[in-house]
């Protein structure tokens, strides 16, 4: 270790070069530490500016209001119509046919004005509420199971001949039925591309027995009464899909509706409904190209943040992997990369296939594909700017509540995990236990994963005790009273407790740390005025007291060459007395240099952020020694006292 004196001298031998009042290095290091803070925030302002700007480029509020129309238009029914004919009033086969032949076809086709005058159609094509052209035509899918794919206890082979199992994509049938010289009737393969959907009860492909419907509304409902007639839905259906796709060009979005009904192996019909509105075309007005030098910077960004982490990694090699914002940096770096790699797919296949899908009017365009894609990057950006802004608080961790917040969260780390794992031991056997008690009577209780979602809105207050105590009169009012006491009462005030405790302690030791806040708002404050200055936004300040000025520099340099000549025999006496010494007490005296050293040494250092987190970290551990060691003095002054006791006793 270097003696006090030694690193003194640098500072010193600066002075005498007559240089000027230089700064101590601790306070050049924190200086430089500040400003490499500040400049790593104002450009990571930057770039998220730019992500909120190309993210909420791609979303409006006409998505919402689109997707609004058509749900209304092809899922409710209107009032002077049946209710029994609206898709989500769907409960058989022979409501699907009614909602095809009814609502469907009447949302699908709009060819009078509201007088009942006939439009005229420009190449036949239908516009839905007048705005929104249909592209192409609609396609109806359907999947079946083949027969005896499930198996029939004996006692009941002489009553059941048929039997067809749940949806599975083994027991899918592709053979030939009914009139099969028609395609409807034969089973089609979709190309690889194309996803599978995930329904209510199964995992659907993409393949199946399909047709789509004819240009004119007279020719969809004849065709529809013949399908009905020769029984194209058999007691194999296990699904059907309606897929059709719109375009407004006054709001240059494109609209692909999915209409699901399924046919459970239990009877009955479940309906589900997808409305995605999607901007495909995204290059058409200025503010579409302002949006794409918005992704060209974008990238830019990324590839900046990428060459600074692999140097940040160059230099702290393993250390680089300890800390957890280089984690979130790298987790933002890999979604980046897989929003651009979406984008430019997507961008790709929309230019290829754009064309194809629209060359033949009386072919169902498949979009979904698309939508599926625009779906999933709007998605992976979502994702994207959520983590971008979570790594704001990296830049703002020298604000006092910050650093009181993360330290509460790091110091009482153990004892969460230890409350969680007993916390969830408890939750997951009442999850248990509701399953299995409730599961065949209540829809909140039909599945486990129901359950869980289920409890933890029984705990924010959202819960209905009535179909809890109609499913078992007994055990629903015990198992509501005891989860609400021990999950609500006692677990979630201990979880409350452990942080509320552990805070206080962190509040109390931050009172007595100085804090850097002011610091770095005064030169946050000198930054601003300089880059005025310079910008010639703001006059520079000039003392009004030159003479003043003068004098008090004059004084000033008279103290300091006092000071030089001070510091600089004293710098000699310290020599020759290390050098009088002999060397174990030279050694002696580097170990355990002088107070005024310490001192001096002390004024000229600067503790960094990693180091003051590791002094509080040791702090904290002291304290908590100190209170162990409390607890064993009262204990061994306790025994004391009782054998001074015992023996006062023995004596008389």
């Amino acid at each position: 270790m270097e003696p006090p004196a030694a690193r003194q001298r640098p500072a010193v031998e600066q002075r005498r070069s007559g240089s000027g009042a230089a700064k101590p290095r601790g306070s050049c290091t924190r200086d430089l530490e500040l400003k490499t803070t500040l400049r790593e925030l104002v450009l990571y302002v930057v770039f998220l500016t730019d992500l909120c700007i190309l993210t909420f480029g791609m979303v409006s509020t006409d998505m919402f209001y689109l997707n609004k129309v058509m749900s209304h238009l092809f899922l409710e029914p209107s009032s002077s119509e049946n209710n029994r004919s609206g898709f989500r009033s769907i409960g058989s086969r022979a409501d699907f046919w009614r909602f095809a032949e009814g609502p469907l076809l009447d949302g699908l086709y709009w060819d009078k004005w509201y007088n009942n005058m006939t439009l005229t159609l420009q190449n036949n094509s239908s516009h839905i509420y007048y705005e929104n052209l249909l592209l192409g035509v609609a396609q109806i899918r359907q999947l079946k199971v083949r027969n005896s794919t499930c198996s029939i206890y004996p006692y009941f082979r002489t009553f059941l001949e048929d039997c067809y199992s749940e949806y599975r994509y083994r027991a899918e049938d592709r053979s030939d039925f009914g009139l099969s010289n028609e395609s409807e009737w034969k089973y089609s393969s979709a190309s690889s591309l194309s996803p599978w959907y995930w329904g209510s009860m199964g995992l659907y492909s993409s393949g199946g027995y399909m047709f789509t419907l004819p240009k004119s509304k007279q020719e969809s409902m004849e065709k529809l009464v013949f399908l009905r007639q020769n029984s194209w839905l058999t007691r194999g259906t296990r699904v059907v899909f309606i897929d059709f796709s719109t375009y407004n060009a006054n709001i240059n979005l494109f609209c692909i509706i999915k209409l699901v009904v399924e046919f459970p192996a239990t009877g009955g019909a479940l309906t589900s409904s997808h409305i995605y509105s999607v901007k495909l075309l995204r290059y058409i007005t200025y503010y579409d190209y302002f949006l794409a030098s918005c992704e060209i910077t974008f990238c830019l960004f990324i590839i900046i943040f990428i060459i600074q982490e692999a140097i940040k990694m160059v230099k702290l090699k393993k250390e680089y992997f300890r800390s957890a914002w280089n984690w979130l940096d790298l987790l933002l770096l890999v979604v980046s990369i897989l929003a651009i790699a979406f984008n430019i797919y997507r961008t790709v296949e929309v230019s290829l296939l754009m064309e194809e899908l629209l060359s033949d009017a009386h072919v169902y365009p498949d979009f979904y594909f698309l939508a599926f894609w625009q779906v999933l990057y709007n998605n992976v950006i979502a994702v994207n700017i959520f983590f971008a802004w979570i790594k704001i608080f990296k830049y703002v961790s020298f604000n006092k509540t910050m650093m009181q917040l993360s330290s509460t969260l790091s110091r009482c780390a153990k004892d969460i995990i230890g409350f969680a794992i007993m916390f969830f031991i408890i939750f997951f056997a009442y999850a248990q236990l509701g399953y299995l008690v409730f599961g065949s009577q209540v829809e909140e209780f039909s599945t486990f994963q129901n359950c869980i979602f289920t409890q933890f809105r029984i705990v924010l207050g959202d819960f209905n005790f009535e179909t809890i105590e109609a499913a078992n009169r007994i055990l629903g009012p015990i198992y509501f009273i005891t989860f609400v006491f021990f999950v609500f009462f006692v677990l979630l005030n201990m979880f409350l407790a452990i942080i509320n405790d552990t805070y206080s302690e962190v509040k109390a030791d931050f009172e007595v740390i100085p804090s850097q806040e002011l610091q770095i708002r005064d030169l946050f404050t000198q930054s601003c005025s300089k880059a005025l200055v310079k910008l010639k936004l703001k006059k520079p300040e000039v003392d009004t007291n030159p003479a003043d000025e003068s004098l008090e520099s004059k004084e000033f340099s008279a103290t300091k060459r006092k000071d030089i000549s001070k510091l600089s025999t004293g710098d000699s006496a310290n020599e020759k007395s290390q050098l009088r010494l002999s060397k174990p007490q030279q050694e002696q005296l580097q170990k355990y240099p002088s107070t005024e050293d310490t001192e001096s040494a002390t004024a000229q250092s600067y503790v960094s952020a990693a180091e003051f987190q590791q002094l509080f970290r040791y702090t904290a551990e002291l304290e908590k020694e100190l209170k162990n060691t409390n607890a064993k003095l009262k204990r061994i002054m306790k025994s004391m006292q009782q054998l001074k006791d015992t023996s006062g006793k023995t004596a008389q």
